[in-house]
């Protein structure tokens, strides 16, 4: 039998405010050309809480000082990838409460890399149309903490971007 789902899994920040999110500009992936959370994939070995805060400095420049997580959802979508039809993206979540440095808007481009740097973005400007479903989740948690849903979620449709949207 052939699996149909790809499975990825990550750990992510949320780093901003009731009004603004930091996100990065997704070079890679079903998320191209779209905002994306800062964080990534585990290294070998790995602790989740030393994947997120690598992950955030290779991609924002920003170095976490204090965070905590929050939890654990997965997206599920169409999406041709290899020999896959479908993506199952699993994301433990990370409260980013303190950092050190600047956000930077280019970062270092290495193999693995899928961030061409970082921004600040107003809440009401990230969309489904020009953002990651990590994007969104984060955008709920920053504007109703008290009410943060990590019920799974599922995409009956999911559109690549051939553009940038930054």
């Amino acid at each position: 039998m052939t699996e149909k789902f790809h499975r990825a899994f990550g750990c992510y920040g949320i780093i901003g405010n009731s009004n603004s999110l930091v996100v990065i500009k997704k070079n890679g992936g079903p998320y191209i050309n779209r905002f994306d959370l800062p964080g990534g994939s585990l290294e070998d070995g790995e602790k989740l809480l030393d994947a997120v805060k690598r992950e955030v400095n290779e991609e924002t420049g920003l170095v976490v000082e204090d965070c905590a997580q929050i939890g654990v959802t997965s997206f599920e979508y169409p999406w041709d990838y290899q020999q896959w039809h479908f993506n199952q993206h699993i994301c433990v979540f990370y409260r980013i409460n303190e950092v050190k440095g600047n956000i930077k808007t280019e970062v270092e481009q290495f193999t693995g890399q899928d961030s061409l740097g970082a921004l600040s973005v107003p809440l009401n400007k990230l969309t489904i149309a020009n953002s990651s479903p990590l994007v969104l989740k984060a955008k709920e948690f920053l504007l109703e903490p008290a009410s943060f849903d990590l019920t799974d979620q599922t995409f009956k449709t999911w559109q690549v971007l051939d553009k940038p949207v930054f």
